[in-house]
């Protein structure tokens, strides 16, 4: 691929610009906001001047509900050879791309499964999508060659392509993407009104539970709208589980030792189909058992946090995921590095050596997702 054209230059079309410039792909950049495809380019993302001639493949970085005019209209102009779209939602604007008269053939469907909590062109990472699913949904009348411009695109961000159909792509992401969203949004509003000395002795629980919450509402309500039926469905079972549960624990508190010892079955059989559940959940470095918790302990104190990160990339050993526990009333912090299992013990060996207080992992777990 020699050029391409990102059209959105939010934190998913600034991340792709950013891989594929990195990569030696000549980028051109458009946004409706001309502010965020100017401070895309300033960042190296590309350029927001026009292609004179049509580019290899146009990505477009756009909302859902949008997907259908603006393909049909940058086909019209002969923008590019190919196209896809970042669409958390692939059925309806298949639908509404051909009701806007656009091409299929020159089209693919296309959703990388990766994000961050901030989003703008300033958010852009060129490693953003290292390692992450990318989902690719061609019609029966995609074009071979444009599939294949598609999984090159993937290559060069350094993601793993997954075809799939375009209901199967939804249901499954109402399942693992829409629906808890929802639900952390959902947790998260129980807070608004909360008393102050509640949330100052909130965990890191809760902010795992509702991490995801602070996405932007605009976005996320294009998203379940155009995917409501399959998230509606998730959701109906999910609160006939937490009707059990509510239902459970009230049952813990009923005069009859019978009801009480039910309940408590119950609420126990949830937990354990929990347990099952978060043990089936794809880790990005592979099978469960293949990474391992490395507890850091350090000082309160600036730099502290990037002098580790240097330590362990000093050793050459591969962070797979982290995670920070921290009090603001505590002098220390806990960190907690998952890297590969072959790794972890001369890792929490090494940085023992170096001063670091880091006790051996003798429990190997999942890392968070």
């Amino acid at each position: 691929m020699r050029s391409a054209a990102v059209i959105g230059t939010g934190l998913i079309g600034t991340s792709i610009a950013l891989a594929l410039t990195r990569r030696g792909v000549s980028v051109y950049l458009d946004d409706v906001n001309s502010a965020a495809a100017r401070t895309a380019e300033a960042m190296g993302a590309g350029s927001c001047r026009a292609p004179e001639e049509p580019v290899d493949l146009a990505v477009l970085a756009v909302p859902p509900a949008r997907i259908g005019t603006v393909l049909a209209g940058v086909q019209r102009a002969g923008l590019a050879h190919a196209y896809t779209d970042v669409a958390s939602v692939k059925a309806r604007p298949h639908s509404e791309m051909e009701a806007a008269g656009a091409d299929p053939s020159s089209y693919i469907g296309g959703h990388p499964l990766a994000g961050a909590e901030r989003s703008g062109p300033l958010a852009g990472r060129a490693d953003l999508f290292e390692g992450r699913p990318w989902v690719l949904t061609p019609s029966v009348r995609t074009d071979r060659t444009v599939l294949n411009r598609a999984l090159e695109l993937v290559s060069l961000c350094a993601g793993v392509p997954v075809v799939m159909d375009t209901a199967a792509h939804d249901e499954a992401v109402a399942l693992t993407s829409h629906a808890p969203h929802l639900v952390a949004a959902l947790m998260a509003a129980r807070l608004e009104h909360a008393a102050e000395p509640s949330l100052r002795i909130s965990g890191q629980g809760l902010r795992d539970v509702t991490r995801i919450a602070g996405g932007s509402p605009g976005l996320w309500g294009e998203i379940l709208e155009a995917n409501s039926e399959a998230v509606a469905d998730v959701l109906d079972a999910f609160a006939a589980d937490l009707a059990g549960a509510v239902a459970a624990l009230r049952g813990l508190r009923a005069p009859d030792p019978v009801r009480t010892e039910q309940a408590a079955a119950e609420l126990d059989a949830l937990l354990t189909r929990g347990n099952r559940g978060h043990a089936r959940v794809a880790q990005k470095s592979g099978a469960a058992d293949e990474v391992a918790l490395v507890p850091v302990i350090i000082p309160d104190q600036p730099g502290a946090l990037a002098e580790l990160f240097a330590a362990v990339g000093a050793i050459g050993v591969n962070i797979e995921d982290v995670r920070i526990e921290h009090s603001l009333d505590q002098p220390r912090g806990l960190v907690e590095l998952f890297v590969s299992r072959s790794s972890a013990a001369a890792l929490s060996r090494l940085l023992s050596d170096a001063g670091w207080t880091a006790p051996s992992p003798d429990v190997l777990v999942a890392a968070p997702s």
